[in-house]
């Protein structure tokens, strides 16, 4: 046969890719002749078609199941194939391998093997960046709910739950791993029952411990019916959880009160797609005019969670808050001390 391959793949080299690309999601392991013309591309002449088919059975993808078996034509070919799948695939699994050398151990994956070279570099900026978060904080020891993960490892609280993260975790065999708790756990709450008979429900999260404890004795003195620790990222599982805990089922009105850094702003970000959450901005307000600190310059930046974050500020804060958060500089809510939250929170007037 006097056809050169440069002259065949003028007409052939798409249909060899054609025919690759359907023999890898054929289920298969033989296939017959018949399926293999019936799925090339309208147009092209047999001969063009039999020296592909020719070039698949060198490259060792297919092998005749009956050599003497075939359709008896000039260009004879077999009537049915096997598929090697391993050298159909052999391409991606080099490719999967070769990359896994530079991961880390905790990640597997040989999932990969079995799918699409266009699904493994999807995901491969993801895989990335777990194996970057990995590497730099080791396995963790405790729980932790799946929004505070997505934030900590792609810089997207909603990537586990809601962008197939939850997948790729599992794919790559690390889900498990890196415990994720979405189960609700109690709410670590202070209740003060003089105002469980208002008309309004008022309820006071904080994201840190210190002003949670620096809060509680002022709490009776509020018309406020609880003060919770949000535990950080915790708040975002948990918050189901105060309507059970207090018995409270209507006009419930939720005040959420965080460090001015990127995560701080999406906790509350987080939080307000669970529930209706208003910023306590009288504190925000008081803790913007204390000294920014240094120190956070590795924080996702998540644009949204800032837009909705900074909306509640006139014109000066909004400019004070972008331009300290965009070069590193964040405000933590222990700046103010007990007695300036205190007089905050007895004093204010909360709408």
């Amino acid at each position: 046969m006097k056809h050169s391959l440069s002259k065949i793949y003028k007409t052939g080299e798409a249909m060899y890719n054609h025919i690759i690309a359907y023999l890898k999601t054929y289920k298969n392991k033989t296939i017959d002749l018949d399926k293999l013309i019936d799925n090339t591309p309208k147009g092209v002449e047999y001969e063009a078609f039999a020296e592909v088919i020719r070039k698949l059975m060198s490259d060792n993808i297919l092998t005749a199941k009956n050599p003497e078996n075939n359709n008896g034509k000039k260009y004879s070919l077999p009537n049915k194939f096997n598929i090697n799948k391993y050298e159909l695939r052999k391409g991606i699994i080099e490719r999967v391998q070769e990359y896994s050398f530079n991961l880390s151990c905790e990640l597997n994956l040989q999932a990969y093997y079995k799918m699409s070279e266009d699904k493994f570099e999807e995901d491969l900026p993801y895989i990335n960046k777990v194996n970057e978060y990995i590497i730099s904080n080791g396995l963790p020891k405790e729980t932790a709910t799946s929004q505070e993960r997505s934030f900590h490892i792609i810089g997207d609280e909603k990537w586990i739950d809601k962008k197939s993260g939850k997948a790729l975790l599992e794919r790559i065999k690390v889900y498990d791993k890196l415990k994720i708790h979405n189960g609700s756990d109690p709410l670590m709450i202070a209740v003060n029952h003089f105002a469980f008979e208002k008309m309004e429900h008022k309820h006071l999260i904080v994201e840190n411990k210190a002003t949670f404890i620096a809060l509680l004795e002022a709490l009776p003195e509020t018309e406020f019916c609880s003060l919770i620790f949000g535990s950080g990222w915790k708040i975002t599982g948990n918050i189901n959880m105060l309507e059970k805990q207090t018995g409270l089922k209507e006009n419930n009105i939720i005040y959420y009160f965080g460090d001015i850094d990127n995560e701080g702003l999406a906790i509350y970000n987080s939080l307000g797609e669970r529930a209706t959450v208003k910023l306590a901005t009288e504190f925000y307000r008081a803790l913007l005019k204390k000294d920014y600190k240094e120190g956070k310059k590795n924080q996702e930046k998540k644009p949204s969670a800032l837009k909705n974050f900074s909306k509640n500020f006139d014109l000066e804060e909004q400019k004070l808050i972008l331009e300290k958060l965009e070069t590193g500089y964040y405000w933590p809510q222990e700046g103010l001390n007990r007695t300036e939250l205190q007089h905050i929170w007895r004093n204010s007037a909360w709408k």
